[in-house]
């Protein structure tokens, strides 16, 4: 007698065990209705409690943090660059335009 191991998807382990926390129903019921054992029930609740964690872990790196706000700033000087040279470059504008007014070109 050889048993086929069934698969199920993630949806259908993710309701089963929020059905579980619920305690709408027993777990033998839950179990029962969606044809599983109970066992299976357990280790996919233990899973999931043992990954909840994780989930709200705060995964920023403060290395990666610091380099963005070295990034930051240099992108900043670098705005702050391009603004000067913008600047510069419209008062140069309107003076060879004013030149070119009153020399009549």
């Amino acid at each position: 007698m050889s048993t086929e191991r069934r698969s199920y998807s993630a949806q259908f382990k993710l309701e089963t065990v929020l059905e579980g926390i619920r305690s709408e129903k027993s777990i033998a019921q839950i179990c029962r209705e969606r044809g599983i054992k109970d066992s299976l029930y357990y280790k996919w609740r233990d899973q999931f409690m043992s990954q909840a964690l994780h989930l709200f872990e705060d995964k920023r790196n403060p290395s990666v943090t610091e380099g963005n706000s070295e990034r930051i700033a240099e992108l900043e000087r670098m705005v702050g660059r391009l603004a000067v040279e913008n600047d510069i470059l419209k008062k140069a504008s309107s003076l060879v335009e004013a030149h070119r007014r009153r020399n009549g070109s």
